[in-house]
Order: C-alpha cells, then structure tokens, then sequence
C-alpha cells in the first residue's frame, strides 16, 4: 500500500511530464534507477538532454520545495547523469548538452501551481 508521499510524488511526477511534454519535452525515461542512484525524469529536448528532479507538496507548504534539491542531492543526480549517459545504447547522448532541472508541483486542493527551473544548477564536471 503506497503511502500519502508516495501517492502525490507520483501525481506530482505526472504533472511535471505534462508540463515538460506541453513545453516540447520528449520523455525518455521515468524513475530511472541504476543500483542507489536514481532519476525522476529524463527528458529530451531541442537544447538538449534534462535531469529531472521533482519536488511534490501539498499545501501549505513550510519552505520552497526547491530548497531540498541539496549540494548532496545535486551530487547524486550528476553521478545519475553520468552513469545513464554512459550506459550501454546511448551513445546519441554523449555529444548532447546536459541540463539539470527541478520541477516543483503544489497541491493545493484543486489549484496546482508548478515551477519550472531550468538549469537549476550546472556542475562542474559530468
């Protein structure tokens, strides 16, 4: 039985590919997972390939849910970059521009109110 985290982070997981999606995304992958690292969304684009993390809330919310993407997390999500990259049968990647996004979703009641931030934060090395 999923818990209520799991069932809005799912939900919120679903919006941010609509979003993506509406603004010419092409997802290439959802909750990709490789051993203890892990990417919500992998998302390809005319600029290039996204790193998708996804922050979920429901109202009222203490702080921005984009204070959580961490020096930590940030770290995991470019060792996920760089071993989704470099994995077998996908090579069109390697000479793609690599973007590290976050994606904020809010419940609130019927309201959502998604943020986008591109390029959240660049790293660097890959």
């Amino acid at each position: 039985m999923k818990t209520e985290r799991q069932i809005v982070g799912r939900k919120g997981e679903e919006e941010a590919c609509r979003y993506l999606m509406d603004r010419g995304h092409v997802i290439v992958e959802r909750n990709w997972r490789s051993s203890h690292l892990e990417t919500d969304i992998i998302s390809f684009d005319r600029q290039g390939v996204h790193f998708v993390e996804v922050k979920s809330r429901t109202a009222p919310v203490m702080a921005a849910p984009e204070v959580n993407v961490d020096r930590g997390k940030q770290m995991k999500m470019v060792a996920a970059a760089r071993s989704y990259v470099h994995g077998k049968g996908r090579e069109w990647m390697r000479d793609s521009e690599l973007f590290f996004d976050v994606v904020t979703v809010v419940f609130n009641g019927e309201e959502i109110e998604i943020e986008y931030y591109p390029q959240a934060f660049i790293p660097l090395y890959v």
